[in-house]
């Protein structure tokens, strides 16, 4: 089964959630949640999720809960699918 890690800095309390675009080799992302009680987070899972169309089980915050640079961990792709699925 493949998987990959991906850095992913995250703005939270933006007016809308969106994927903005790589910063580096991290991914960049905008959420409407507040960052409070893992809501941002889940936030941004919800939005990988969709966007690389794997479910929300498959992907885990492997560190970064209460910071705005986070890694994730996503089951079920390779970093070159991952690469290629994102903007």
């Amino acid at each position: 089964m493949s998987h990959s890690r991906i850095e992913v800095k995250v703005i939270p309390g933006a007016s809308r959630s969106e994927i903005v675009g790589w910063l580096g080799d991290a991914l960049k992302v905008k959420v409407a949640a507040p960052p409070e009680k893992g809501k941002a987070n889940n936030a941004v899972v919800r939005l990988l999720s969709a966007r690389l169309g794997v479910s929300s089980a498959a992907i885990s915050l492997v560190k970064g809960a209460t910071a705005s640079w986070k890694q994730f961990a996503i089951d079920g792709l390779s970093e070159q699918e991952l690469r290629r699925l994102l903007p």
